[in-house]
């Protein structure tokens, strides 16, 4: 997550540190879930989410309920963007160090000797 969002919100100059405060104020809403609903959020919670959901990161649906009176109630939810967030983050990683991208990388950087056979 927070590889993402240096990739997007970050790039505006957050330190390392408020990254880290986003990142763990993020996670503490959805903890091991991708959805939350939004009425768990305060106007100032959902300002951050909605600066989120322009980065790219998160999404946004509703779905109608009808209760036992006749009456429609509307739920709305904030969807974390998980295929594109590890993309984000696989992306920082390769940007840090190109030759991770690669497997054979290891074998690049082994010298001469290692591949001589002693008998």
């Amino acid at each position: 997550m927070k590889a993402a969002l240096s990739q997007t919100v970050g790039k505006d100059g957050m330190s390392g540190e408020e990254l880290d405060n986003l990142t763990d104020y993020i996670l503490s809403f959805f903890g091991f879930d991708t959805v939350i609903v939004d009425n768990r959020l305060s106007p100032s919670d959902r300002d951050v989410f909605y600066m989120l959901e322009e980065a790219g990161l998160l999404n946004t649906t509703q779905e109608e309920v009808t209760l036992r009176k006749g009456k429609v109630w509307r739920l709305h939810y904030w969807i974390l963007k998980t295929d594109h967030i590890i993309a984000l983050g696989k992306q920082s990683r390769c940007a840090k160090n190109p030759e991770s991208e690669s497997a054979d990388s290891v074998y690049k950087n082994m010298d001469e000797e290692v591949w001589e056979r002693k008998v």
